[in-house]
Parts: C-alpha cells; structure tokens; sequence
C-alpha cells in the first residue's frame, strides 16, 4: 500500500473544475434502462453504449474520473481499444464499483445491506491489474415510517469501512457512497437529520477500521426534500442545508466530497451544485473539501435517449453527454445558469426544465419544476 500514491489520486480525482462520471449500473440495471428506451437487453448493445461514452471527444476536459461496471472494465471498442486505455489517453482516471448490491436485510423490513465483502480482497486485486486507481461501493439507506433503523445504519457503515480498508490496502482509493434516499414524502429537515447520522456513524466505523482519510473521497446525497413532499426547497436552501450538515459531520481531512445526483434531473443537479459554490465561495465561507459531482443518470440520461440503440445517432448523443458534463464544470466555478439548457443541447424531449425567479436581492432561484 503506498499511501501518498493513494493521496494524489484522491486529490486529482476531486482538485479543479472537473468531476466523476458514473458508468457503473449493473447489467439489470442497464438492461431496464434498455427496455425502457427500446433498446436489446444484449451484452454488445451495452458494450456499444459504453463505447459511445468513453469516446466522447473532449471529455477530459469535465470529467476527472470514471466509475466502471465489473463488465465494462474488460470491454473494448469497436476498433479494439481496452476502454481503460482510452479513459487514461483522455486523461480519465478509471475505476471500479465493486460491491455486489443492497439486498434485504434479515429483521429490518423496509431496509437494506450492500453485499459483497466475501471475496473482496482478489477482487480488488485483480482490478488494479487491469488498470483502476480507485473503487466505490454504495449503501441505500431509506427513509420512512420507523426507518432508518439504527440496526440498519451500523450495519452499512460498517460494510463501508471495512471496504474501504480493504481498498487501501489494495492501493485503490475507495469512495465512500452512503446514499440517504430521495423517495418518499419526508421533508428536507428529516432528510438532513438521517444525512448527519449517517455520516456520523460512518465516520466513527472508518475511524475504527484505520482507513486513512486523506486517501478517501466521499459521495453522499444532497440533503433533498423526499420526491412527494409538498415542499421542495429552492437551489440556495439546498446549498445551504447540505453544506451545513456536512461541515458538522465531515473530517477536513478528506480531501472532497463528490455528490450523487441519486435521481434529481440533470438541471437540477447542476443548479445545486452551482449554488453550493456560489454561496460557499468566500474564504471565510469556503469548506475545507473540494466539491464535486460523481453523477451518473444526470449525465447520461439524455444521450441514452438520443442514441436508442442507433449508432447513427452517435456524435448527437456525445454531444449531449458533453453539454451535461459542460455544465457541470461551469457549475463547480459557481457560472452556471439556466438560460445554458436553451443553447443548441441536442437533447431528447421530456427533460425536465430549470425555472427561475428572482429574490430582493437579486440574487437567483431554482425550484423545482
């Protein structure tokens, strides 16, 4: 394990103005999202997709690092590149998300563990061989009527750790994804309570299993109103909430804080992002961690509608995927604005669209459409 190795990536996956891409959904995944748009539910449509992703001409220049699915990082292009090759040529950090999903969890209904523990330590092994430098594994914790438990929490927080660990002592930096979750009706008040706890607990179980902090990256939600609340915070109350609950929670030590779009609309996603760095942009306001993205469906979304399996829709799906990642990077320099969706995207219908109003001061405001 080189320490200071693991360090510099954790560093270059989150410095500037660039953020993660998540190409990482598993083949069940991946497949409803096919069926969903027409698309065959075949290993080569997918490997097809994937080619469409990491081809994208430029793409370097928004995203820092790639998360892979155990199959795409042993995929090539059409014309015979390893993918990993390519992502690194474009200057791409890979890696790889290696836990195996969240499955029931024994007497907490309702609840969820991530598995994928057993076996872990070649697996990890195995995946520097082929070329990733850094690794994610995601809890779900929901949010209801009696739930999260704390059965729940601590079983998950340890999970993490112990991955996390494991990661490190592979050379991989891990990424730490406890992923509070956006349905249901709760407020956003509730959502940053369980948020705090759950990144408390974390934190104590990554302290217990000596993982260094320094050579991690964490990705948590934002801290959102439920999907039905009646009440949907503006961008700025966003910012602001999120922002606040980690600075209570978060050790300056980790080097970034790359959030999860966890189903939000690409604009709005951005939006948040952008007001994070809006508001939180002076040095006496500034968090001691970078903030970034680590978005997977808002960035992809709308090439996956373009493309619909039709390779003749190629350059009109990366540059879609382009136009999401651009704003993106915008959006960490706090430049981004609304008014950039209405510029030539060739984005498919149906996107949901970023609206604005103005307070006193003139300052603006996302809701919710």
């Amino acid at each position: 394990m080189n320490v200071q190795e693991m360090i510099e990536t954790a560093r270059a996956l989150v410095v500037g103005d660039r953020g993660l891409l998540a190409i990482d959904e598993s083949t069940g995944t991946c497949n409803k999202r096919f069926a969903r748009a027409g698309i065959p539910q075949t290993e080569e449509a997918r490997r097809a997709y994937r080619d469409v992703i990491v081809t994208t001409p430029d793409l370097g220049a928004c995203i820092s690092g790639a998360i892979l699915y155990d199959e795409t990082i042993r995929q090539k292009t059409i014309g015979g590149t390893p993918f990993v090759k390519v992502l690194t040529d474009a200057g791409i950090i890979p890696g790889i998300k290696v836990d195996l999903g969240a499955k029931r969890l024994a007497g907490h209904p309702g609840e969820r563990i991530t598995e994928g523990l057993d076996g872990l330590r070649a697996r990890l092994q195995n995946y520097v061989q082929m070329g990733a430098r850094f690794a994610k594994w995601r809890a779900v914790i929901a949010v209801g009527h009696g739930i999260p438990s704390r059965g729940c929490i601590e079983a998950n927080a340890q999970a993490l750790a112990r991955y996390a660990a494991l990661c490190q002592e592979a050379g991989l930096v891990p990424i730490v994804e406890p992923e509070v979750l956006m349905a249901g009706d709760h407020t956003q008040e509730r959502c940053r309570v369980v948020t705090e706890d759950v990144l408390r607990r974390v934190f104590d179980q990554l302290f217990v299993q000596r993982v260094t902090l320094e050579a991690m990256i964490l990705k948590p939600n934002m801290v959102l109103p439920g999907l039905t609340c009646s009440t949907q915070e503006t961008a700025d109350e966003v910012a602001d909430a999120t922002v606040s609950c980690l600075l209570r929670v978060v050790p300056a030590a980790v080097p970034g804080i790359a959030f999860l779009s966890g189903g939000q609309s690409g604009e709005l996603a951005s939006a948040r992002l952008n007001a994070m760095h809006v508001r939180f942009k002076a040095p006496l306001s500034r968090p001691p961690w970078a903030l970034t993205f680590s978005f997977g469906r808002a960035i992809q979304r709308p090439a996956l509608e373009i493309w619909g399996g039709d390779d003749a829709h190629r350059v009109a799906a990366q540059q879609a995927l382009l136009h999401r990642a651009r704003c993106n990077r915008v959006a960490l320099r706090g430049e981004y604005d609304a008014a950039m969706e209405q510029a030539g995207r060739p984005e498919a219908a149906g996107s949901a669209t970023v609206s604005t109003r103005t307070r006193g001061d003139g300052a603006k405001r996302v809701a919710e459409p």
